[in-house]
């Protein structure tokens, strides 16, 4: 008996041993699997930033900071300036921004506070759906129907509106063309509503009932609970789906190339024709028939790939700030 008690110990051991090997091995690999995901993603930014600036190179060293600063853009004369795409590319993404955040919390509230059972899922599910549609049929849209709705309609009344009013009647000024800033900013805003409506709808979710549910128990109302509770509770959420729609904003192509005219010129008025970095990158790429046409348009990505890094940082910056205030 204790030759067979010793030998059933000794196997046991021996298997206790191959599972403790087995399980080293195993949180090994993952531990550098992991690992070199995390770098990959690293080389990956790193590589496109090198080939950004390698491309870039020539255009910067031949007009320097200028080509912050020059509107022109003449592909003939070789003479480039990037002001008037990156004044389009910020203007259009803050103006999309700003219809698109109110509305898309303002409908997230609705499906998780207001709703009726019966319609969150139905609702829910055609939000999302409007994230899947491709942007160019988002383009071909605003293109045949909203841009001529815009220039018979609203463009007008709007110019009549303020007509005469000091700088109103300068910032909605000009022949209505239907196409320009302003109808690309709705498109985008358009675009970028789902994914901000869907990303704050599930960080609401996430929010503790037991503290909704004391804040309506002293007396609280609906917008008191959604001021004082669930949005301090996901800030952090709601402004990763900023940046996420900002994201998209700033770099979207083909449905603001369809209806923003592609003019490179700065206007005070948001009817007037107008490009964005993405825009005149789609538009001329295939057209650059020289060295220094090619570096230009590259520059424009460089440009657009520090726009939409310092955004990100400033953003990350506000929450910590947040963060430390409220001693999170």
């Amino acid at each position: 008996m204790t030759a067979v008690s010793e030998a059933a110990t000794s196997s046991a051991m021996r298997t206790r041993e191959a599972t403790v090997r087995r399980f080293a091995v195993t949180d090994m690999v993952f531990r550098t699997a992991t690992r070199l995901s995390a770098i990959l993603v690293l080389v990956l930014l790193g590589g496109v930033a090198i080939s950004l600036v390698a491309g870039s190179w020539q255009a910067l060293s031949k007009f320097g900071f200028s080509f912050l600063t020059t509107e022109s853009w003449n592909p003939v004369t070789e003479n480039f300036g990037a002001l008037a795409p990156i004044y389009g590319t910020i203007v259009t993404s803050a103006i999309a921004i700003l219809i698109a955040v109110p509305i898309g919390i303002g409908i997230a509230v609705f499906l998780t506070e207001l709703c009726p059972r019966p319609l969150r899922r139905p609702i829910g599910i055609a939000v999302e759906l409007l994230a899947g549609i491709p942007s160019i049929i988002y383009g071909i849209w605003g293109l045949f129907v909203f841009a001529p709705f815009l220039q018979t309609t609203v463009q007008p009344f709007i110019i009549g509106l303020f007509h005469g009013i000091p700088g109103l009647s300068s910032l909605f000024a000009g022949p209505p063309y239907g196409i320009g800033l302003l109808t690309s900013s709705l498109i985008l805003a358009i675009m970028v509503l789902p994914f901000i409506t869907s990303i704050t709808k599930d960080v609401f979710d996430t929010v503790p009932a037991v503290l909704k549910e004391s804040a309506y128990g002293i007396g609280c109302t609906t917008w008191e609970v959604t001021r004082r509770v669930v949005i301090p509770y996901t800030r952090v959420g709601i402004m990763g789906g900023v940046m996420l729609g900002l994201g998209r904003a700033l770099g979207e192509t083909m449905a603001v190339t369809f209806v923003i005219g592609n003019a490179h010129r700065i206007s005070a008025s948001l009817f007037a024709p107008g490009t964005t970095i993405s825009a005149t990158i789609a538009n001329e790429f295939t057209e650059a028939d020289g060295d220094l046409y090619t570096s230009s348009l590259v520059s424009l990505g460089l440009i657009l790939f520090i726009i939409t890094f310092v955004i990100l940082a400033l953003a990350r910056y506000m929450l910590l700030r947040i963060d430390s205030r409220t001693g999170a």
